[in-house]
């Protein structure tokens, strides 16, 4: 071995290593990935595994030989007896290099093929006894005839390369040894790793030159058809047209090689995947047009890109419909209970839906929409739909969407075209017959491009989206099989035509008690397996849940709810981490410290029994809410101010309500003169929220009722309702919504019109519990209601 100066063998030993003692007779093995190292042939290598540098040390510290064996599979990273080759090469370590990357190169110069016989167990790295295998030294005049066969091979193909060493060929030309010649040959010859080991594991001397030799001639027929075609073509084509060329000489050479028409083939494989995608008429035939555009068409043409991009999609469509599995109703039911809390009206008309589906699975079934505001379940319903048809689910995103080319595509003759949001979502779930959710309808926007919403008419009309037709495709798809269903916040922003298609299903805010309820359920299992934890280690208590219910969330979902039990179970997992403690269980006096002070008040803390003060019910896009109407008197000229930010519409009501008032003073025992010296100022508080409608009229007419009567309005009792001027109570909307702010706010009773109580269904059963109904028809029933008597000890002050 090489002599190797002491330099090297410090910088490859670490301080303080270990001695580890291998037999005299053994080899220390160093796996290598991919790189066969000949005998007589000097080459680097790059160990990274720790056993391997371990071995390489070892071997370097004892200056001693090693075994360079290749692993059978390259994928393994840390390789045992069984992911080796058997035949290696003993080779000595001229030079040790750590890299300031701390990545260990060796150089090493081989010696000799050897045979591994067994490996040795206990060792830190892997070492083998081995098997000698001596060169062959009998000649021959066949073995002389390959020897200047391959010397001739091997000097032509070098002087063939673009920048051919002068030294390498040398090299050649001075090697006399047959075995050497056929070793050195193959060390620089760029065939595959395997065909390298092949050449390695060849013993015999006549066998191994033929096999150089042939896969030598190999590369000298590439070299020289490369560089035929260069010399041919490189003075008539510029820079820009030197890829095509490229792209023909490749095609040549794959010929050549016997690898067969690469195009002929791709058409092949095209033609059996558009047999196997059972197309429609229609489609196949413009498929198989397109596809014998493409195989006419040269690889290096501008278009050839699109056409098979437009190709590849039309086959990967799933255009035959899968075998549908029946519907199991009593699954169906015990899926959604499963997933959802409450929503009985709901769950009952998804039973009816999917009732429908299974007895007639080819009607065109209604598309349903689910409208509530945030957090509700409208999504998660979608997806349990799915799990109860047992079809994929596939989600599109509507909101923002302002393009009609994203429902319907592009064309094909844009760059960059793609199918629309519908088609590539098919493409997605891979099945035609998938539950799609299109969520945030309601959110698509218009813009100079078109009207998304416009392009929906056809997706979601039965009679129409059988044969849907995307921009892109060209060809009619049918989406009849597929289960539409959409999500919407609020419908006020929703097309009358593409409402007209949808059958509405409101879901309503959830109660407290609901809430309660959802979080014991869901939220918090959800919340313990997000922050690693189990039930074992940490626990929230039941007034710790309501708590957190009303003082830091408002809202008609969920979602706040949940964040908020995220923020109390990772305050738990610190302490588990830390080992500070092993079970955490928090209970309602610890949430002020983890929570901070609660964000929101009781509604009832707010309200004060004085006169000119009432509870209102409004409605907005993220459930109901309570306001305030506070009406107050100054002296002036009979003004009437309104403050809080109102719209028109809710400014019209106060007049109204003000007028009102004022024809009938004698019913209410106010003095008529009161008008002619006081201003009246009406106030909404929350005065950076804009507010608008008419449902405040019965509010307004009762805050200023009570004002100028000097009666309070019952603090337990909050209203909603548009006033005529003829005092009739009008129908209002939002019901459903109102109702469920007003229990969730601790009020008892609420006062709707009388032509509500078709609503009085949809309200929730806890909410319909927890408060008294109050049905209006006139104001004076609101009157009677809602306001106490008379405050006899200030009735000289207001007169």
């Amino acid at each position: 071995m090489p002599p190797v100066n002491e330099e090297t063998i410090a910088s490859a030993t670490k301080p303080g290593a270990d001695a580890v003692r291998i037999p005299d007779d053994a080899l220390i093995i160093v796996p290598v990935r991919n790189t066969v190292l000949f005998p007589g042939t000097v080459a680097p290598i790059t160990v990274t595994q720790p056993k391997s540098i371990a071995a390489a040390q070892q071997a370097l510290r004892e200056q001693r030989p090693i075994g360079i064996v290749l692993q059978r599979n390259a994928d393994v990273e840390d390789p045992g007896p069984d992911d080796l080759n058997r035949i290696c090469t003993i080779a000595n370590i001229v030079r040790y290099i750590t890299a300031p990357d701390e990545t260990h190169h060796i150089i090493c110069q081989g010696v000799q093929r050897a045979r591994v016989l067994d490996f040795l167990p206990g060792t830190p790295f892997l070492a083998a006894r081995v098997l000698h295998i001596p060169e062959p030294t009998t000649t021959s005049p066949e073995i002389e005839a390959r020897f200047l066969n391959l010397q001739r091979q091997a000097v032509e193909a070098i002087q063939l390369l673009p920048q051919a060493p002068p030294e390498l060929v040398a090299a050649f030309q001075s090697t006399t040894s047959p075995a050497a010649l056929a070793d050195l040959a193959a060390s620089y010859m760029d065939i595959k790793i395997q065909e390298k080991q092949e050449i390695l594991e060849t013993i015999d001397l006549s066998l191994r030159m033929e096999k150089v030799s042939r896969y030598l001639a190999e590369r000298l027929e590439v070299l020289r058809l490369t560089n035929e075609i260069g010399q041919k073509t490189r003075a008539a084509f510029d820079d820009r047209q030197r890829e095509a060329i490229l792209r023909e000489q490749m095609a040549t050479i794959q010929r050549q090689l016997g690898e067969g028409d690469g195009k002929a083939q791709e058409v092949a494989e095209l033609n059996a995947a558009i047999a196997k995608a059972q197309m429609p008429a229609e489609a196949e035939s413009q498929v198989r047009k397109e596809l014998r555009r493409y195989e006419r068409m040269p690889e290096s043409a501008a278009e050839s890109g699109m056409v098979r991009s437009y190709l590849d999609w039309l086959v990967e469509l799933p255009w035959s419909l899968p075998d549908e599995k029946p519907i199991d109703i009593a699954q169906a039911r015990r899926i959604l209970d499963e997933d959802h809390f409450g929503l009985e009206k709901i769950k009952t008309r998804i039973i009816e839906y999917l009732a429908v589906r299974k007895l007639a699975p080819h009607g065109k079934a209604p598309i349903l929409c689910f409208v509530g505001p945030p957090g509700v379940g409208k999504t998660s319903l979608g997806q349990s739909i799915a799990r109860a048809m047992d079809r994929p689910f596939i989600r599109v995103s509507l909101g923002g969407v302002h393009d009609e080319a994203e429902i319907r595509g592009h064309r094909r003759t844009y760059i960059g075209a793609l199918p629309g949001n519908i088609i590539q979502a098919i493409k997605k779930a891979g099945s035609r017959n998938c539950v799609m959710m299109l969520d945030e309808i309601d959110k698509m926007g218009r813009g100079i491009q078109g009207d998304p919403s416009a392009a929906m008419l056809e997706v979601l009309d039965p009679e129409q989206n059988a044969t849907f037709r995307d921009n892109y495709l060209a060809v009619p798809f049918d989406l009849s099989r597929v289960v539409f269903i959409a999500t919407a916040n609020m419908l006020d922003t929703v097309p009358g035509p593409l409402l007209d298609r949808m059958e509405i299903i409101s879901l309503p805010g959830y109660t407290a008690d609901e809430k309660l309820e959802i979080a014991q359920r869901y939220l918090v299992r959800r919340q313990l397996e997000a922050n690693g934890l189990t039930p074992e280690q940490a626990e929230i208590d039941v007034d710790a849940l309501k708590l957190i219910i009303k003082g830091y969330t408002r809202e008609a979902g969920v979602r706040s709810l949940e964040r908020e039990i995220g923020k109390a179970l990772r305050y738990a997992a610190v302490q588990i981490a830390e080992g500070s403690s092993n079970r955490v269980i928090i209970a309602s006096k610890d949430i002020t410290s983890i929570l901070g002070q609660p964000r929101f008040e009781g509604e009832i803390a707010l309200r004060t029994s004085i006169p000119g003060v009432a509870t209102g019910l409004a409605w907005t896009p993220v459930g109901g809410d309570i306001l305030f109407i506070e009406a107050s008197r100054i002296p002036g000229r009979g003004a009437l101010i309104l403050t809080g930010q109102l719209g028109d519409v809710m400014r019209e009501s106060a007049q109204a309500a003000l007028t009102l008032v004022k024809s009938r003073v004698s019913q209410l025992g106010i003095e008529p003169s009161i008008f002619e010296k006081s201003d009246i100022h009406v106030h909404v508080p929350a005065g950076a929220t804009p507010k608008d409608g008419p449902s405040a009229g019965v509010a307004m007419f009762t805050a200023l009722s009570s004002l100028l009567t000097n009666r309070t309005v019952r603090n337990d009792t909050a209203m909603t309702g548009e006033i005529s001027l003829r005092g009739l109570v009008l129908p209002v909307g939002g019901i459903k919504e109102k109702v469920v702010a007003a229990a969730a706010a601790g009020l008892t009773r609420v006062m709707l019109p009388a032509r509500n109580r078709r609503d009085f269904d949809e309200i929730p059963k806890g909410a319909r519990d927890q408060l008294e109904f109050i049905w209006l028809e006139h104001v004076d029933d609101a009157i009677a209601q809602a306001l106490e008597a008379p405050q006899q000890s200030k009735t000289a002050a207001v007169t």
